[in-house]
């Protein structure tokens, strides 16, 4: 549990002073605003307003690759969450994995990946002003959506934390004096069920509130064989949540706006769970362990039957209180100040079996004191922003506060001994095997008694219980003062100047123990060379009464083959959560970074129809340090494989040179949008947090380099009312740079080998959206609308190692829906479906954990590949009222 700090009462305090003062100030003049469009005028794309300077503007004004969603285009294309919204955003990429706690949002190919939160994100979620700590925490049921930005490249000068290769910008729907009620009510396939309600109303000319709720359901659409159990549930991927939001509005002077914000989400689902891509030759040792019906044979993914003797439940908890203060100050020729202060929790709870079989090898229970990830974040953002005839000026501080805890555990099953000491005899006999030396009994047996004999320590016993658990407890504040800052030098030409300096100080408490002992890695085994004569002949001695091939060798070579082969046993009995050297171990960690961020951007508008600009940007993402068990041969993380532990498990931060050129069209009388740019980013020391088939490493890239041509087309074409087309198209060359340096990257046995000079995983070349509605009236009194979307993506792979067998085709995915009812909106009844041609693709491949046991060349036969697939097609009708 995270501990309980007076955060909130700071929270409190600063409010209620920003409330006393300003309601005690004198009303000041407002500030003057532009006269409002005749109600007559139509409506045209080009007065499409955006935020991304953090004050309103003409989208087509503003020097920013920028997609922008409205709220009917969200509900149109049933968007409830970021990760709905990839479909309607060229070059950005939304996936989870483990659990819906674990969400990696990538534009422009460029993310980092959730599954270890001791790494922020590369790009950000920015909800109602308020910055989220990490994608996982911003992922959920957004509520009442007003408007949506993407903006693409790095976004460090106006927005609340650097970040590396963009943000996601959410606002939500503001209170309203005018009474209103909306209902929704959804039924669909694979027993889907959803109810929401919102709520505005009015208590005086100065104050005004909503309150918006939902509760969904849905059974799971992947099909589970839980073989032994003790799981129950047949299926995952299921949805069990609710959501509650409130906001209040006052108004108490024509100068001083407030809006308070509180809300509370909780899913408690069960999710998730992995398919098999490709299914290798351990395969065999886990039906035999599992009862025949363990794991796919063949493999065969798409047929969404998943393995899994383990639960797979999460609870995930997401709730915060915000207080935003905007004041315009007419003694300072009417700047405004804007206080943006927050309060926010978060924390999930999830079971796992990380076999993603039926054998019982390791799992994690769903249980707060094993599992769980927790933060706790402060932040306050002050920001005064003005403008004169020739400047519009911003200066801010932001500050934030955020405790982070997790709970690290990993379970043994009673498979969890025969099964690895079948397999490291079978590598044994391997290893052998290749130098020409046949093991008496290729098959493996005895193997349990051949690692006692080796380890000398008692094997096989069928040990079951925690072998690790892990606590952590970071803290980090941020500090950062900025200012963005736009000369318009001529009536033509604009020059902006943004620059933010950055303070982040981060300290990392972790305890390590084992608290069932080691599972054999044992102090007989933690030194297999001949420096040692005790351990070399307990080795020797094993050999020599399994293979009489060995045994007839001379004392030199027999030493030669123990040298190499020693290790390799000792890796595979002191994994991780087995390793003896990691129990007790208790680590403090501490990094602060001082650094530099900022944008140069020059616009020009040739006449109305055209503008261009190009812009420079240095862009950075704090360092931190990696939250799991880390360990090598020399005890440094950038070390070869070993079973020394890692104290240091720091990594430094990215930064990135970004370079834009790009042309913003208004054309049709303001009803068609052109808009392309072309980028060029390069990547320093990117964070590339991978999976090695038994842990997560951290690794920093000297180079990463992404490059390409972003379009984007808005056009409601004049000569058919009603129509509506949103779409664009990009394409990216996003790469690792040729020369990596560390043995993980070097051929032919370094786990990311395949890395230098390669494309990134989750970069398409070319990715694509296309969004068509069309509206027209049925009669006097009704109308019907009809939607239909779609995103493509070129072929990539999903793993972060690139094994050929992650690769993902190419693919496109479609949504549509259809709505008929009344003209002012009362009701409307709308058939939808998700993904509707059912396209079968993956969202992440994996080494299969402990069935990865061979070579890293392709198409090993040993090595097992799972995936986290994308959901198939789902499909409904919703029934929505309004008064």
């Amino acid at each position: 549990m995270l501990s309980q700090q007076p955060k909130h009462k700071i929270l409190a305090t600063a409010v209620l002073v920003a409330l006393v003062s300003m309601t005690q100030l004198e009303a000041a003049h407002a500030q003057d605003v532009p006269p409002a469009a005749d109600a007559d005028e139509p409506t045209t794309l080009a007065r499409m307003v955006v935020t991304a300077q953090k004050r309103e503007e003409v989208l087509q004004d503003v020097p920013i690759s920028v997609t922008v969603m409205d709220e009917q285009l969200i509900r149109d294309t049933g968007v409830r969450d970021i990760k709905d919204m990839q479909v309607l955003v060229p070059g950005l990429t939304v996936t989870s994995t483990q659990n819906e706690a674990i969400t990696t949002a990538r534009i422009r190919g460029i993310g980092t990946v959730g599954d270890n939160v001791g790494l922020e994100s590369s790009v950000g979620v920015v909800i109602d002003g308020v910055y989220r700590p990490r994608n996982s925490v911003g992922f959920g049921d957004l509520g009442e959506i007003e408007r949506i930005e993407v903006l693409k490249g790095p976004q460090g000068t106006v927005f609340g934390k650097n970040t590396s290769a963009g943000v996601i910008n959410v606002m939500t729907r503001r209170p309203s004096y005018t009474q209103s009620v909306e209902g929704e009510v959804t039924v669909g396939n694979y027993g889907a069920m959803g109810v929401s309600g919102a709520y505005n109303d009015a208590f005086n000319d100065n104050a005004a509130f909503s309150v918006y709720a939902a509760k969904r359901k849905r059974d799971g659409w992947m099909d589970v064989r839980t073989g032994g159990g003790p799981r129950t549930e047949d299926e995952d991927y299921d949805q069990n949540y609710h959501t509650l939001r409130g906001k209040l509005l006052l108004e108490p002077t024509d100068s001083v706006d407030i809006q308070f914000a509180a809300d509370f989400t909780s899913r408690e689902e069960n999710c998730c769970t992995a398919v098999q891509l490709v299914t290798g030759g351990t395969a065999p040792i886990i039906q035999a362990l599992g009862g025949g019906d363990a794991i796919a044979m063949p493999a065969d993914p798409f047929a969404r039957v998943a393995y899994s003797n383990r639960s797979t439940s999460q609870d995930i908890k997401d709730k915060g209180v915000s207080a935003q203060v905007d004041w315009e100050l007419g003694a300072m020729g009417g700047a405004t100040l804007t206080s943006i202060t927050a309060y926010r929790e978060w924390q999930a709870i999830n079971g796992l079996d990380f076999d993603f079989t039926t054998a019982d090898i390791i799992y994690r229970n769903a249980d707060e004191d094993e599992s769980f990830s927790g933060f706790e974040t402060f932040s306050q953002e002050f920001r005064l922003t003005g403008s004169t005839d020739s400047i519009d000026w911003m200066a801010g501080f932001f500050y934030s506060d955020e405790d982070l805890a997790r709970n690290d555990s990993y379970r043994v099953g009673a498979h969890y001994e025969p099964y690895l000491s079948t397999l490291v005899y079978q590598n044994v006999a391997q290893s052998l095997g290749a130098a020409g030396i046949p093991l008496d009994n290729p098959l493996g047996l005895p193997a349990a008694a051949f690692l006692s004999q080796v380890s000398g320590v008692p094997y096989g016993s069928n040990f079951g219980g925690l072998g690790a658990l892990d606590r952590h407890d970071q803290s980090a504040k941020s500090m950062a003062l900025f200012t963005n800052n736009t000369w318009h030098a001529t009536d033509a030409l604009d020059l902006t100047v943004g620059l933010r300096y950055t303070r982040e100080e981060k300290e990392l408490r972790s305890v390590y123990s084992n608290p069932n002992g080691s599972l054999g890695c044992g102090s007989a085994l933690i030194d297999q060379n001949p420096a040692n004569p005790a351990r070399f002949a307990q080795l020797r001695s094993a050999l020599a009464s399994r293979s009489t091939a060995f045994a007839s060798l001379p004392a030199p070579v027999q030493d030669a083959i123990m040298a190499q082969t020693g290790p390799g046993i000792a890796g595979f009995m002191c994994l991780p959560w087995a390793n003896a050297l990691h129990n007790g171990r208790a680590t403090f960690q501490e990094r602060t970074e001082n650094e530099w961020s900022g944008t140069l951007k020059a616009s020009y508008r040739w006449n109305e129809s055209l503008m261009t600009y190009a812009s420079a940007a240095r862009g950075y993402k704090g360092g931190g340090f990696n939250l799991d068990r880390v360990q090598s041969s020399n005890g440094l993380s950038s070390g070869g494989p070993g079973i020394t532990p890692v104290d240091d498990t720091s990594f430094p931060g990215e930064f990135v040179n970004s370079f834009e050129l790009g042309a913003k069209t208004t054309l049709a009388d303001g009803n068609l949008l052109l808009n392309a740019t072309a980028f060029h980013q390069t990547y320093d020391d990117f964070q590339l947090n991978s999976f090695l088939g038994t842990s997560f490493v951290v690794r920093s890239i000297p180079e990463v380099v992404s490059k390409g041509i972003d379009t984007e087309i808005l056009w409601q074409p004049a000569a058919v009312s009603g129509l509506m087309l949103q779409g664009g198209l990009m394409y990216t060359d996003t790469k690792f740079g040729d020369d990596i340096p560390g043995a993980d990257f070097q051929a032919p046995n370094g786990a990311l080998y395949k890395l230098p000079g390669a494309r990134m995983p989750f970069a398409p070349e070319w990715s694509g959206s296309i969004s068509a509605t069309y509206e027209w009236d049925v009669g006097d009194r009704l109308v019907a609308r009809f939607n239909t979307g779609a995103k493509y993506m070129s072929d990539f792979n999903t793993g972060s190692d690139l094994d050929a067998e992650k690769h993902q085709d190419a693919y496109t995915v479609v949504n549509a829906r259809l709505g008929f009812g009344s003209r002012d909106r009362r009701w409307m009844v709308e058939l939808w479906g998700q993904n509707i041609f059912d396209e079968d693709y993956v969202q992440v491949g994996f080494d299969g954990p402990l069935q990865a046991v061979g070579s890293p060349q392709p198409g090993d036969p040993m090595n097992t590949y799972n995936a986290f697939l994308g959901a198939p097609a789902t499909y409904g009708v919703t029934f929505r009222l309004r008064y």
